[in-house]
Protein backbone atom coordinates (compact mmCIF):
# COMPACT_ATOMS: atom_id res chain seq x y z
CA UNK A 1 0.00 0.00 0.00
CA UNK A 2 1.28 3.24 -1.12
CA UNK A 3 2.06 6.09 1.84
CA UNK A 4 -0.36 8.82 1.99
CA UNK A 5 2.15 11.86 2.49
CA UNK A 6 4.20 11.18 -0.20
CA UNK A 7 1.55 12.84 -3.10
CA UNK A 8 -0.52 14.93 -2.02
CA UNK A 9 -1.78 17.15 -5.32
CA UNK A 10 -5.26 17.07 -6.36
CA UNK A 11 -6.14 15.52 -9.79
CA UNK A 12 -9.94 15.83 -9.95
CA UNK A 13 -12.29 19.59 -8.89
CA UNK A 14 -15.80 19.70 -9.29
CA UNK A 15 -14.85 22.99 -10.62
CA UNK A 16 -12.02 22.27 -12.73
CA UNK A 17 -11.93 18.25 -13.60
CA UNK A 18 -9.14 16.70 -14.30
CA UNK A 19 -6.00 18.59 -12.94
CA UNK A 20 -3.76 16.40 -14.23
CA UNK A 21 -4.36 17.80 -17.98
CA UNK A 22 -4.60 21.65 -16.79
CA UNK A 23 -2.20 23.53 -19.14
CA UNK A 24 -0.03 26.55 -17.95
CA UNK A 25 -1.85 29.82 -19.20
CA UNK A 26 1.12 31.22 -20.91
CA UNK A 27 2.04 28.12 -22.76
CA UNK A 28 -1.68 28.36 -23.84
CA UNK A 29 -1.43 31.57 -25.14
CA UNK A 30 1.73 30.74 -26.82
CA UNK A 31 0.34 28.23 -28.89
CA UNK A 32 -2.46 30.52 -29.74
CA UNK A 33 -0.39 33.02 -30.86
CA UNK A 34 1.78 31.09 -33.22
CA UNK A 35 -1.65 29.55 -34.53
CA UNK A 36 -2.52 33.69 -35.33
CA UNK A 37 0.72 33.53 -37.45
CA UNK A 38 2.54 36.15 -35.12
CA UNK A 39 1.48 39.25 -35.88
CA UNK A 40 -0.32 41.95 -34.09
CA UNK A 41 -3.49 43.16 -35.18
CA UNK A 42 -4.57 46.24 -35.19
CA UNK A 43 -8.46 47.30 -35.25
CA UNK A 44 -11.23 49.80 -34.66
CA UNK A 45 -14.05 47.98 -33.06
CA UNK A 46 -17.66 49.75 -31.99
CA UNK A 47 -19.42 46.90 -31.56
CA UNK A 48 -21.14 46.50 -27.94
CA UNK A 49 -20.24 49.90 -27.05
CA UNK A 50 -22.91 52.18 -27.75
CA UNK A 51 -21.42 53.58 -31.35
CA UNK A 52 -17.89 54.76 -29.45
CA UNK A 53 -14.77 53.47 -31.35
CA UNK A 54 -11.99 51.86 -29.46
CA UNK A 55 -8.64 50.71 -30.79
CA UNK A 56 -7.73 47.35 -29.99
CA UNK A 57 -4.67 45.52 -30.18
CA UNK A 58 -4.42 41.92 -30.10
CA UNK A 59 -1.83 38.80 -30.54
CA UNK A 60 0.60 40.67 -28.69
CA UNK A 61 3.74 37.80 -27.47
CA UNK A 62 4.03 39.48 -24.04
CA UNK A 63 2.73 37.99 -20.73
CA UNK A 64 -0.07 39.80 -18.97
CA UNK A 65 2.68 41.99 -17.17
CA UNK A 66 4.33 43.01 -20.60
CA UNK A 67 0.68 43.32 -22.06
CA UNK A 68 0.32 46.28 -19.13
CA UNK A 69 3.22 48.10 -19.80
CA UNK A 70 3.16 48.40 -23.38
CA UNK A 71 -0.61 49.69 -22.64
CA UNK A 72 0.34 52.31 -20.64
CA UNK A 73 3.03 53.27 -23.48
CA UNK A 74 0.35 53.65 -25.89
CA UNK A 75 -2.29 55.12 -23.47
CA UNK A 76 0.23 57.64 -22.88
CA UNK A 77 1.49 57.61 -26.88
CA UNK A 78 -2.14 58.80 -27.82
CA UNK A 79 -3.31 60.56 -24.68
CA UNK A 80 -6.45 58.07 -23.75
CA UNK A 81 -7.75 55.99 -21.12
CA UNK A 82 -7.68 52.39 -21.64
CA UNK A 83 -7.18 48.87 -20.55
CA UNK A 84 -6.03 45.01 -20.68
CA UNK A 85 -8.64 42.28 -21.01
CA UNK A 86 -7.84 38.81 -22.19
CA UNK A 87 -4.58 39.64 -23.52
CA UNK A 88 -6.29 42.73 -25.63
CA UNK A 89 -4.87 46.11 -25.61
CA UNK A 90 -8.45 48.49 -25.49
CA UNK A 91 -8.07 52.20 -26.28
CA UNK A 92 -10.69 54.68 -26.10
CA UNK A 93 -11.23 56.56 -29.60
CA UNK A 94 -9.92 55.50 -33.13
CA UNK A 95 -5.62 55.62 -32.58
CA UNK A 96 -5.03 53.23 -35.09
CA UNK A 97 -2.23 54.93 -37.15
CA UNK A 98 -0.41 55.95 -33.97
CA UNK A 99 -0.14 53.06 -32.56
CA UNK A 100 0.70 50.67 -35.68
CA UNK A 101 3.10 53.38 -35.95
CA UNK A 102 4.59 52.73 -31.73
CA UNK A 103 4.05 48.95 -32.65
CA UNK A 104 6.24 48.60 -35.60
CA UNK A 105 8.78 51.01 -34.09
CA UNK A 106 9.04 48.07 -31.08
CA UNK A 107 9.37 45.97 -33.97
CA UNK A 108 6.85 44.03 -34.23
CA UNK A 109 4.91 42.87 -37.06
CA UNK A 110 1.63 45.03 -36.49
CA UNK A 111 -0.88 45.32 -39.13
CA UNK A 112 -4.55 47.11 -39.57
CA UNK A 113 -6.94 44.61 -39.19
CA UNK A 114 -10.60 44.16 -39.89
CA UNK A 115 -11.35 46.84 -43.01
Amino acid sequence: MPKRGRDTRVVWSSDDGDLRKARDPDVARARELARAGGRVKVRRETSGRRGKAVTTVSGVPLPDDGLRELAGRLKKRCGVGGSVKDGVIELQGDHRDAVLEALKADGYDAVLAGG
